[in-house]
This record gives structure tokens, sequence and C-alpha cells, in this order.
């Protein structure tokens, strides 16, 4: 039997981060499922992210 085919046969179980409905839906299928609210620094925007590196530096 092939390592895919055994890991098909076992329980499956999720680390979800970031979208929620992901996660949502796994439930609904009943996969154990860990959901992480996760979200970029700063919202994503790279000059907000150096600007707050640099103020971890410094303190």
């Amino acid at each position: 039997m092939s390592k895919i085919s055994e890991l098909f046969k076992k329980e499956i179980k999720v680390i979800n981060i970031g979208l929620e409905d992901f996660a949502k839906d796994l439930e609904k299928q009943k996969v154990k499922v860990v959901h992480v609210a996760w979200r970029p620094p700063a919202g994503g925007n790279e000059r907000m992210v150096l600007l707050l590196a640099k103020l971890r530096k410094k303190g």
C-alpha cells in the first residue's frame, strides 16, 4: 500500500491559520480543527511593518 493510501485511512486533524470560514467548513465535515485567528502585522502594510520593527529594536 502506498504512503498516500495510508494517509487517507487515518483521521485528519487540521490547524487552520487565518480563514475562519475554512475551519467552519472542516468542522461541518466532522474534521478535527483548531482555528488560529491570525492576521499579518500592521494589516500587511510593509511600511508600517518596517516602522514597527524599528520601534521594537529601540525597546
